[in-house]
Order: structure tokens, then C-alpha cells, then sequence
């Protein structure tokens, strides 16, 4: 299972450097973030199909998303300046809260 947990990281990881570099591509008007942009969903959507072999599809989502909503959070602060309210804050906190309640919880999720 630690495998397929692996996967997922992997999955997430991608996912962020996509996100990223799509904001960075500046509507794919420049070449590098483009490229990275279509390798890096690509790469995550491998690892994702991966991790979904033994993961439940919506628990696997619900930790895709949520860790990703998260981190691309922390991104944005730092590499693009963008700030974040208290209401974005608060939410942010919730999507943890229910990412650590699912994983821990869940009947649906592998112990």
C-alpha cells in the first residue's frame, strides 16, 4: 500500500509543478511553462491511474485535491505574491481537516 500512496505523491507533485508552470506559461503564450505544463499533467495523470489500481477513486481524489489545493495555496503566495483572506484561509484549513479525517476514519480507505 505504501506503493500505491507513492504513486499518488508522485501524482501531486506533478500536478503543482503543472499548475504552476501554467500560470507561469502566461496562456500559453510562452514555450517552456507550456511544455512543462502538458509533460507535468501528463506525468500526474500517469501517476494518479497508478495509485488508482488499489485506491478508492473518490478517497484518491478527495487526497489529490485536497493536498493540491493546498500546496498550489503555498505556491501562489510565495512564487506568484498572491495573498490569501481569512475566508481562503479558514476554507484551506477545512480541505486539511477533511483530508486528515477521511485518511484516518474512512472505512473506505486501506489501514
Amino acid at each position: 500500500m505504501l506503493k500505491t500512496y507513492l504513486f499518488l505523491f508522485i501524482a501531486i507533485i506533478f500536478e503543482i509543478v503543472a499548475t504552476s508552470a501554467l500560470k507561469a506559461s502566461d496562456q500559453f503564450s510562452k514555450l517552456t511553462p507550456s511544455v512543462l505544463t502538458v509533460i507535468g499533467y501528463a506525468t500526474a495523470f500517469y501517476f494518479l491511474s497508478l495509485s488508482l489500481n488499489k485506491l478508492n477513486l473518490g478517497i484518491a481524489y478527495a487526497i489529490w485535491s485536497g493536498i493540491g489545493i493546498v500546496m498550489i495555496s503555498v505556491v501562489g503566495l510565495f512564487l506568484f505574491k498572491q495573498k490569501l483572506d481569512l475566508p481562503a484561509i479558514i476554507g484551506i484549513i477545512l480541505i486539511i481537516c477533511g483530508v486528515v479525517v477521511i485518511n484516518v476514519f474512512s472505512k473506505a480507505v486501506s489501514h
